[in-house]
């Protein structure tokens, strides 16, 4: 008789890849375009070299990698948080859908404005 063999290690994964990439580089975002460029502590890019800078290879792939690996780690925080924090686990199928749903929805929805920037 052969065990079943669990994907959880694979969402895990996921999630901590999105959770070590969420706390490193969204609080520069925010610093950067939130608060330093409004206050004028850093003197603002222009539409153009923005839009340059966003259309480089490399940034394509770091956006979509950064805003990826986020909404897996948010679907899989809501997952548990859901689970555990207020007791839905009979509700186990349909919540793993719906949050990895949206979380693989996003992705697509990343992947096609990334793609067409």
């Amino acid at each position: 008789m052969s065990a079943k063999r669990s994907n959880d290690p694979f969402w895990w994964t996921l999630f901590g890849a999105g959770g070590t990439l969420s706390a490193f580089f969204i609080p520069v975002h925010v610093l950067l375009f939130g608060i330093a460029i409004p206050l004028g502590w850093v003197i603002a890019p222009d539409y153009e070299s923005l839009l340059r800078l966003a259309q480089h290879p490399i940034s394509r792939i770091y956006l979509f990698v950064l805003i990826t690996f986020s909404l897996f780690h948010w679907a899989h925080r809501l997952r548990y948080t859901l689970y555990d924090g207020l007791m839905l686990k009979h509700l186990a199928i349909y919540i793993f859908t719906f949050c990895y749903g949206i979380a693989l929805a996003g992705t697509l929805i990343a992947g096609y404005l990334v793609w067409m920037l």
